[in-house]
């Protein structure tokens, strides 16, 4: 086993930051290198950070490093969805049947302070900032930086090279131009655009609305939700076509036309954000893509991770968790293989490419889901179903959603597989009028899954032609 290796970790978000911790818990000597300045010292801009939504995946990488109980003070715990319709009416559809299973509101920059400050807490772990990678010697770790205060060229260099400088990684792209590698690469951008907004907190510090939800608006094409903040506030983000459709964000170009499509679409929003039009123009418009490629190792010496290797759209919530998973995998390869360092590489990117794709399809199934389908009666039903069987057969049944949330020693791409067999099992069964009011759970839940199985069935049958 070797400690005296030099590692070299480009980006310092979250993937980055708990990396960096990890390894140097493990005694490596490690230099984690952010081209932004400090978060920790500086003010983050307005409106550039989705709100994330923390759950046992995340969890489990949190406990690995010692930080569960220091994670947790940050959280807020949300239920489940609030659904908002347009005559200002709401219900909540609950995440679980199980009381004991809920995601967790936190803030970006919070989670991320607390990495830093855990990592930088080591001695053998140094953090350096405003330093932006230029380019990439890949067969010799080592990079290249311009100093964003003194413009100078500045090269760091490990024995092994770590890449989580997020979907914009400068290292992949290095990988790509490199033809030896033969690296396929794919961005996928959706058609929608966001935006962040803000609900503030009451006068007196509280919250304007329910804050154990994470609250949705959905309106077919578009939608808005809203995430609690510890300080009273909700984050609030405005999901858009760019410039498609009936209402884009190229039509709403003017204050009024932000208040009329609010007050047709989102009225009960009104009251709720006083600051509605100005934050709509001050605050930058953000894009939404999927990002794919393989491989993500190179010459046995360097890796991609996170938003690098794999960057998905924000609507399973699952981003983070999936980053955080990441570092975990890894952690098992290397007390695995320690020491050799293109086995624990190889090991860790046939591992993860699957689940990785697999959470991006999912972020995209539900991207559809939480802005068309919450409100749909059908989905309704069969979400009432799926809360009653869970919450009834906790040892039997989990929902798509339970799979992947919930249940994180279950690899994404089963979660995905079983879960989707589940929900047309469910919905056809329903649909067909097979499931009625007079059945007792059990006999729907043994329906279910032997509707389920034979999806599954089928599904192999065609998988292997």
């Amino acid at each position: 086993m070797r400690k005296d290796e030099n590692i070299l970790i480009i980006g310092a978000g979250l993937c980055g930051s708990l990396l960096a911790l990890r390894l140097g818990q493990r005694g490596y000597t490690v230099k984690l290198v952010e081209k932004r300045p400090d978060l920790r010292k500086v003010e983050q801009d307005a409106g550039r950070s989705i709100n994330l939504a923390f759950s046992d995946r995340g969890l489990k990488a949190m406990r690995m490093v010692g930080l569960e109980d220091e994670v947790k003070k940050l959280c807020l715990p949300m239920l489940g969805r609030m659904i908002h319709d347009k005559e200002g009416n709401k219900f909540l559809s609950r995440y679980s049947g199980r009381k004991e299973k809920y995601i967790n509101s936190i803030s970006r920059p919070g989670l991320n302070m607390l990495l830093l400050d855990a990592a930088e807490k080591l001695p053998n772990v140094t953090l350096l900032f405003n330093l932006s990678c230029k380019d990439v010697d890949l067969k010799n770790s080592t990079a290249y930086f311009e100093d964003y205060i003194t413009k100078e060229e500045v090269v760091h260099s490990g024995d092994i090279l770590f890449g989580t400088d997020g979907a914009g990684s400068v290292l992949r792209n290095n990988m790509f131009i490199d033809k030896e590698l033969r690296l396929s690469f794919s961005i996928d951008w959706l058609s929608h655009s966001y935006k962040e907004l803000t609900i503030p907190a009451a006068e007196n510090g509280g919250f304007k609305t329910d804050y154990n939800a994470l609250h949705i608006w959905p309106r077919g094409e578009n939608m808005l939700i809203a995430l609690p903040n510890l300080d009273g506030s909700f984050t609030v983000t405005l999901f858009l076509a760019h410039e498609t459709g009936a209402m884009n964000f190229k039509k709403l170009n003017s204050h009024k036309a932000v208040a009329n499509y609010f007050k047709e679409e989102f009225p009960d929003t009104l009251d709720l954000m006083p600051n509605l039009a100005e934050e709509f123009f001050e605050n930058p418009t953000g894009t939404l893509g999927t990002v794919k490629c393989y491989p993500w190792s190179t010459y046995g010496k360097t890796l991609i991770m996170g938003d690098a290797a794999h960057a998905i759209v924000p609507f399973y919530g699952q981003g983070m968790n999936a980053s955080f998973e990441d570092v975990v995998v890894l952690d098992k390869y290397i007390e695995q293989f320690e020491g050799d360092w293109p086995a624990i590489f190889s090991n860790f990117q046939k591992e993860r490419k699957k689940d990785a794709d697999a959470i991006a399809d999912l972020a995209i199934d539900n991207f559809y889901e939480m802005k068309e389908h919450t409100a749909n009666p059908l989905f309704r039903e069969k979400r009432k179903l799926e809360i009653a069987l869970e919450e009834h057969f906790p040892g039997q049944y989990n929902s798509k959603y339970s799979l992947v949330t919930f249940n994180e020693d279950i690899p994404y791409s089963v979660a995905m597989r079983r879960g989707r067999a589940q929900d047309k099992a469910i919905l056809n069964l329903l649909d067909d009028g097979i499931l009625t009011d007079e059945m007792s759970l059990d006999e729907k839940l043994k329906l279910v899954i032997k509707e389920t199985k034979e999806i599954l069935h089928d599904d192999d049958i065609a998988k292997n032609l």
